[in-house]
């Protein structure tokens, strides 16, 4: 990715992100990196999981995931899962796991390096494959967008 006005994007990350994300640990890992991400459990100090189960409780599923810096929908989950499925296997590995159809393929992009970002330049987290596919290893604060206008 290019260099922009503000790191690998035009602009910081939006200031009310969801979920009590920390604005200043989101614009270093969205912005300002390239290489490392948020520490392997963040998304579950945040109020993501209450989300979750609010959302489930509601009949509000799948939960949709937008771009911190621009609010563009970049993943929907779960998709041809149970939640259950998808935080079991996001609290395995550290960070919340999407599979191919949970991506919006119009909005990222995953390079050689296995690095996954956003098409405006957001580093989401990378692709780490396992025996059931593909497997996006994405940063909570990357994906803790409010949808845009």
């Amino acid at each position: 990715m290019s260099k922009k006005a503000h790191g690998t994007s035009e602009k910081s990350v939006q200031k009310d992100l969801r979920w009590n994300c920390d604005y200043d640990t989101a614009d270093r890992i969205c912005n300002l990196n390239r290489h490392y991400a948020e520490f392997a459990g963040y998304w579950t100090t945040t109020t993501f999981l209450d989300y979750c189960k609010e959302a489930a409780a509601a009949g509000e599923l799948p939960i949709k995931f937008y771009d911190s810096v621009t609010g563009e929908l970049l993943f929907t989950a779960p998709v041809n899962r149970s939640l259950e499925d998808f935080l079991k296997e996001s609290q395995k590995h550290g960070w919340p796991s999407f599979r191919d159809e949970e991506v919006n393929w119009n909005c990222v992009r995953c390079l050689r390096d296995g690095e996954c970002v956003s098409t405006t330049g957001t580093h989401l987290g990378h692709n780490i494959p396992d025996k059931s596919g593909n497997r996006y290893c994405i940063n909570l604060v990357s994906v803790a967008g409010q949808p845009e206008v």
